[in-house]
This record gives structure tokens, C-alpha cells and sequence, in this order.
């Protein structure tokens, strides 16, 4: 039995392509598919400048931008000492699967370790690099009495990003009075 497989996937094999009209498809049959990669070569042959696939060619890589000049970007404080790590990348991803970029461009994690912030859980949101413009705290844990809803963490970040995106079940309301 053949399978279409388009040729515009990433090496992993589980990215789309990028356009529908980039793609086009082999057929292949399920034993091609299961064949056994090429061996490697021997360890007297191969060294660490021994490029096996053109794509990972370190020297042809480009650096991502360190300065985001465009477009939203949540910062995530958390006190690394009471062990927040979990919680802070559990919401890091949530705010990712439901603003994808371009809504969101960036989601960093900032592990704090100090007396004074102790017991600190904090999300932030900033809009491109205004200058002397300081980010609009978005949630604190000490001041809300407790780690975020997610719902209304989504709700909060939507009213800034696109306010006039649903957010789905997430907008719908449980009967209890929100902030």
C-alpha cells in the first residue's frame, strides 16, 4: 500500500510543510519506509567535523534575535527555591498553544533565588521594547492570594494582545464573580 508523503517535512518528519502549494508528494511503500538507515561511518573515519546531513551544519546556523523589537512578550517570575519550575513552564506552554506567534513572540522564564523573593510568582506582559516603559504586571501571586487560573490568566493576556479573539471555553463564565 502506497502513502503520500510530502517531501516539505522538517527532518523529524512531524512539521507541515510550509506552504500547501511547496508541497508535493513520492509514494513510497510501507517497507521503503521502515528500511534501516545507512550505516555510519567508522569510528576511524568520523569526526566531530564530519557533517552527515547538510542541515545540521552548525556554521551555517543563524543566531536567534536577543532584542525583540516587535510584538508581545510575557515574562514569568518565580522563586526557584520553592520549587516553581513545573508551574512557570506549565504555564509558559498554555500561554503558548493558545497565542501562538505572531500573538506572542517571546515567554521567558526568570528563576529568582533570593530572601526578598521568596514565595514570588509573577507574570508580566510587555509590548515591543518602548523605551522607559516598564511591563503591565499581569498577575502576582502575593497580591491574588494564590498561583493563576488559567482561564483568567488567558482571559487577562487576551484583553491586551487581541481583545477581540474568543478564547473558547475559557470565555465562558462559571457563574462566579471574576476580577
Amino acid at each position: 500500500m502506497s502513502a503520500p508523503i510530502p517531501t516539505q517535512y522538517c527532518s523529524t518528519g512531524l512539521c507541515p510543510p510550509t506552504t500547501s502549494d511547496e508541497s508535493t508528494t513520492l509514494t513510497s511503500t510501507s517497507a521503503e519506509l521502515n528500511a534501516p538507515s545507512p550505516p555510519l561511518p567508522s569510528s576511524s573515519t568520523f569526526d566531530s567535523t564530519t557533517v552527515l546531513d547538510p542541515l545540521l551544519d552548525a556554521s551555517t546556523f543563524t543566531a536567534p534575535r536577543l532584542e525583540i523589537t516587535q510584538g508581545w512578550r510575557v515574562v514569568i517570575e518565580f522563586c526557584d527555591r520553592c520549587r516553581w519550575l513545573h508551574r512557570a513552564a506549565w504555564v509558559q506552554t498554555e500561554l503558548f498553544l493558545t497565542f501562538p506567534p505572531p500573538a506572542l513572540v517571546a515567554i521567558s522564564l526568570i528563576p529568582l533565588n533570593t530572601q526578598e523573593t521568596g514565595g514570588r510568582f509573577r507574570v508580566w506582559l510587555f509590548k515591543g521594547q518602548e523605551e522607559g516603559k516598564q511591563g503591565e504586571l499581569v498577575w502576582d501571586r502575593k497580591i491574588e492570594g494564590g498561583f493563576p487560573e488559567l482561564k483568567l490568566l488567558k482571559q487577562r493576556i487576551r484583553n491586551h494582545v487581541s481583545p477581540a479573539v474568543s478564547l473558547g471555553h475559557s470565555d465562558k463564565t462559571s457563574g462566579k464573580a471574576e476580577a
